[in-house]
């Protein structure tokens, strides 16, 4: 492998950064003290009054008071019936101090006042001269060092490295791992491919939703084929100064280059490799800069083994040409985790916990379907940090159940004061959700309903998610809506009003309802037809006028069924209701085993 003779220390690079810091304030201190001195010197050129005209304001007696400067030949004059002072500039020292000894200033009752020198008439004038050039130096270091042209090459925040990170600490990804160990031989040994005649693929884009683990299967492909891995930020290359994201760019396959075989990694590619538009400003640059990669991936030589990985969570977002083969040949989906895999990930998070021994990571995997990887090590850390503000011994299953409610819902705020009115209509609204919930056969059973605040919520019914859905059914999703609105049906049936609580259910409410008309085509009217283009937009102009009016007519129907059926289960459950609105009202928290004692 070629070594880089220019590498420069990290440490240097931040003496050279604090340096030049200190520089810009000195400068910028300097500047603020020339502008106040040329603001004070035009002030006083405004009320000049000449030596001998000064002479004539003594003999007359018109002058009230005279200041000098110690060091200097400065004199302000007060004239009597004038407000503002006068300047004098005396042609000597020995001209004023014979001035005094012939007692004019005493004979005539002359105030004489001596000051010392201010700061600003302390600066040399051969550094006020030299300020305008020292400004332009260092606005041009600062671009310099901007560029990346100061740090020779050098790829940007130390991010070249060697990483230790190997597939073995990456869990529930087997068939991606697979997929990618094509990658680590293509680095490790590529005269293999290229004598078989195989084309070392130049890109690999991974996407996924956050949190998938994109950016630490990409660590690990260099760490297991012990290649230097050179990292950047699709938002570090865009800069308001024109130019300069392709510059970057530029510089970062310079540096590839010297480096080879290593892999350059660009973490939210979709910063500069969305579209191309034909718009000027930030956009233009955005384009520039997308091009100087496209010119960069087709500059690789069949001897330069540089693999070329980026990770996005909206791949819809990217420029077809990015896309392309020759460019990223190969595009890998990073799912959220199963069953399995969410237990092998909690058991690499848990390695270095004290778990208490009745603690199932299985059970917890069971209860976090969905969940990322990134989720579930926030859930262990939370529940680390819960047990130790307790004292525990060890993380306990209750101290889990506390962490994943204080990830999902949000913080429990036991020392709100809540109004007896407020509570009721928590009650009611939380055991709306849950008893209708009970009696949709494709819905979750309940966990856990609270009327104490989590939040933004002023309480919360929370379901067991014990199952990886990978679709979802027409019928699951309309009894999703019923479960949605039974919180709203609850408090219009008991207290004959309704409140802003449930805001946040029609709000989800009604975009599924949106989704199931122009997304997923479950309406019988429309038919089955996506109606949303690439940008998530409405496209219903090309089948005439009424069809946004088809679209709101549907998505209201289905609103206004799931609402009457909520309402529906609850009046056939009345008792039960006001069962577990009163149980919630004096105990504030129902747990799965005692809210299904109702039902038995």
């Amino acid at each position: 492998m070629k070594k880089d003779n220019n590498k420069q220390p990290k440490k240097s690079r931040i003496i050279i950064d604090i340096l030049l810091s200190i520089m810009l304030v000195i400068l910028i201190v300097l500047t603020a003290l020339f502008i106040l001195k040329q603001q004070k010197e035009k002030n006083s050129e405004e009320n000049v009054l000449a030596y001998t005209d000064l002479v004539k304001e003594i003999q007359a007696g018109n002058v009230e008071k005279i200041e000098m400067t110690v060091g200097t030949t400065t004199l302000k004059v007060k004239l009597k019936d004038i407000e503002k002072e006068k300047t004098t500039i005396m042609p000597s020292t020995q001209v004023f101090t014979e001035l005094v000894q012939q007692k004019v200033l005493e004979d005539n009752n002359i105030k004489l006042e001596t000051k010392t020198p201010s700061l600003l008439s302390q600066i040399p004038s051969y550094i006020i001269s030299f300020l305008p050039t020292a400004i332009m130096l260092a606005l041009f270091i600062m671009i310099f060092k901007m560029q990346g042209l100061g740090e020779k090459g050098q790829v940007y925040d130390d991010t070249e490295r060697k990483t230790k990170v190997t597939f073995d600490d990456i869990a529930g990804l087997d068939e991606e791992k697979e997929e990618l160990r094509e990658i680590v031989e293509f680095l490790k040994k590529p005269k293999r491919f290229t004598e078989m005649g195989a084309k070392i693929p130049k890109g690999v884009l991974l996407y996924g939703k956050p949190g998938t683990g994109k950016t630490l299967i990409a660590k690990a492909i260099a760490g297991e084929a012990d290649v230097p891995f050179i990292s950047m930020s699709g938002s570090e290359f865009i800069e308001m100064f024109a130019g300069l994201g392709a510059s970057r760019v530029r510089k970062l396959f310079e540096k590839a280059r010297k480096l080879a075989p290593c892999i350059v990694f660009i973490d939210e590619i979709d910063a500069i490799g969305s579209r191309r538009t034909s718009n000027s400003g930030a956009e233009s640059e955005n384009n520039q800069t997308l091009n100087q990669l496209l010119v960069e991936m087709d500059g690789f030589s069949s001897e330069e083994t540089i693999i070329v990985l980026a990770a996005t969570n909206r791949p819809e977002m990217l420029d077809k040409a990015l896309l392309r083969p020759g460019r990223f040949d190969r595009q890998v989906t990073i799912p959220a985790p199963d069953l399995k895999g969410r237990e092998e990930i909690l058991k690499i998070h848990a390695k270095d916990k004290k778990i208490a021994e009745d603690v199932s990571l299985y059970n917890i995997a069971e209860d976090t379907a969905g969940f990322t990887g990134a989720e579930l090590a926030n859930i262990l850390n939370e529940a680390a940090i819960i047990a130790t503000k307790k004292e525990h011994d060890a993380i306990t299953n209750e101290d889990i159940d506390e962490a994943v409610k204080k990830v999902t819902v949000g913080l429990e705020k036991t020392s709100r004061k809540i109004s007896e009115k407020d509570k009721k209509l928590t009650a009611y609204h939380e055991a709306g959700h849950a008893i209708v919930s009970q009696f949709l056969p494709t819905q979750t059973a309940v966990k856990e309903v609270s009327i104490i605040p989590r939040g933004m919520a002023g309480g919360y019914t929370m379901y067991k998610s014990d199952e990886d859905k990978y679709y979802i059914s027409k019928t699951e999703m309309e009894e999703k809506l019923i479960a949605l609105l039974g919180g709203r049906a609850a408090e219009k049936l008991i207290l004959n009003d309704i409140s802003t609580g449930a805001s946040n259910d029609i709000e989800v409410a009604t975009k599924i309802a949106k989704d199931m008309i122009t997304v997923y085509g479950m309406s019988d009217i429309i038919g089955p037809i996506s109606l949303k283009d690439n940008d998530g937009q409405l496209e219903y102009q090309m089948f005439g006028d009424d069809m946004q009016d088809a679209i709101g007519k549907e998505v209201k129907k289905l609103i206004d069924t799931a609402y009457q059926n909520a309402q529906e289960i609850l009046k056939q459950n009345i008792e039960l209701l006001h069962a577990i609105a009163t149980e919630l009202i004096a105990k504030e928290k129902i747990n799965e085993e005692e809210f299904n004692k109702f039902f038995n």
